[in-house]
């Protein structure tokens, strides 16, 4: 197979989802590959049972990935046993050496995941929130920056605590804990727990440049490190572009759960280790972890996958995912629900923006070949129902942040 995919990689595009998909099934550049390893450290020993005996050894590499959310007190759920929200935050603040010359350079949070672990159903749900997602910035609860940008941003203007409450602000629900993750090594991790079985949907190859390309035929396949990590980066090729590539990481994140509660050794356990004292920052503490372990651990072994849905648009020249209201309500209510919270209308910026641009003509279920253009600039006399003050026009954008948001015109992160 030639190397297509190695000749776009890094190219902007602009993909459409003609239609806005609101159904419960599971359907997450490059600081992917970096990104779901460290994810997969976090949940397979978070909630995969055979993983937390090899923490209770190292306590020490624990102690140094703890760090609190300023602002916000640490949650007491886990202890007593309810139903818990963890945001999975993955960043890459490396980017294999290139960016380490830039002072504090913190990236965005290209992975997005809301995982929701209830013991008394014994359930765990991934929902995945693409990284383009248009939102509101918030850097906390009660103080929001005015600026409308993909979501990946939150985390590089304000940290985990601007990722979580931007977060929050977005779905309508409590975010209890929060993992963030950097790269480390995905390939030692899928090889220590003996490989992993997926499903592949469809027959393609892939590799980084200058290595030996992965091939992958339809159908059931075990993979090795260096499978799962060339299976999780693909994108372009993939029909349903970014959204499939969520879709392939949320099943390796399934399968390594899977292959780390039933492997009889865990050959690599120390490497790992000491490699998520460098890359994984949490506010879970080890009394957290261990407490999850004996209660939680049931809910490891019925893992459900979604994600946010949504549709492909152009805000100030640049290309969002912009999930329609219906679709916000969906997600937040089902996440509540996992959470043992009832139903609440939901009603942010977000849902005032889609309610203004409906009125200006843009539709969710156009299937045109032209993208079509959404303002984040409400202009009337009459604007109560949106939450603006009358004969004003609002401006949401982000040229005037300064923070470094992947060098891309008007401050927008990733692409």
């Amino acid at each position: 197979m030639d190397n297509n995919n190695n000749r776009f990689r890094g190219r902007r595009q602009k993909t459409r989802n003609s239609a806005l998909a609101s159904n419960n099934n599971g359907k997450i550049k490059r600081p992917f590959l970096k990104i779901l390893g460290l994810i997969v450290l976090v949940t397979v020993f978070v909630i995969g049972g055979y993983g937390f005996r090899l923490y209770a050894q190292a306590q020490n590499s624990l102690d140094k990935t703890y760090k609190a959310l300023d602002g916000k007190n640490a949650s007491a759920k886990i202890s007593s046993k309810k139903p818990v929200s963890i945001l999975l935050l993955g960043v890459d603040t490396t980017d294999n050496g290139v960016r380490d010359t830039e002072k504090d350079y913190r990236g965005n949070s290209d992975t997005m995941i809301v995982v929701t672990v209830n013991p008394k159903t014994n359930k765990t749900t991934m929902t995945s929130v693409p990284r383009d997602t248009m939102a509101q910035i918030w850097k906390t609860s009660s103080s929001n920056t005015n600026k409308i940008q993909k979501i990946n941003s939150a985390y590089n203007i304000g940290n985990e605590g601007s990722a979580v409450v931007t977060t929050e602000k977005l779905l309508n629900i409590p975010i209890d804990y929060y993992i963030k993750v950097d790269f480390n090594s995905l390939k030692q991790i899928v090889n220590a727990v003996g490989g992993v079985d997926v499903d592949v949907p469809f027959s393609f190859s892939y590799g980084d440049t200058g290595e030996k390309e992965s091939h992958f035929k339809k159908g059931k396949m075990h993979l090795n490190g260096k499978q799962a990590l060339d299976y999780s980066r693909m994108r372009y090729e993939d029909p349903k572009g970014d959204y499939g590539r969520q879709m392939r990481q949320r099943q390796v994140i399934t399968a390594i759960i899977k292959s780390a509660a039933s492997a009889n050794t865990f050959t690599h356990y120390q490497k790992v280790l000491d490699s998520i004292s460098s890359s994984m920052t949490t506010n879970l503490s080890f009394s957290d972890m261990q407490s999850m372990f004996f209660n939680y651990r049931g809910a490891a072994k019925n893992i459900n996958s979604d994600h946010l849905q949504g549709y492909s648009s152009t805000i100030n020249g640049s290309s969002y995912e912009i999930a329609s209201t219906k679709e916000l309500r969906r997600v937040s209510n089902k996440l509540r629900k996992q959470l043992g919270l009832s139903e609440e209308e939901l009603n942010n910026k977000e849902t005032k923006l889609n309610a203004y641009n409906k009125k200006l003509g843009f539709s969710f279920n156009y299937t045109g070949d032209q993208q079509q253009n959404y303002t984040t600039s409400i202009s009337k006399t009459t604007t109560s129902g949106y939450g603006e003050s009358s004969h004003s026009t609002s401006s949401y954008g982000s040229e005037s942040d300064g923070s470094n948001n992947s060098g891309y015109p008007g401050g927008f992160g990733g692409y």
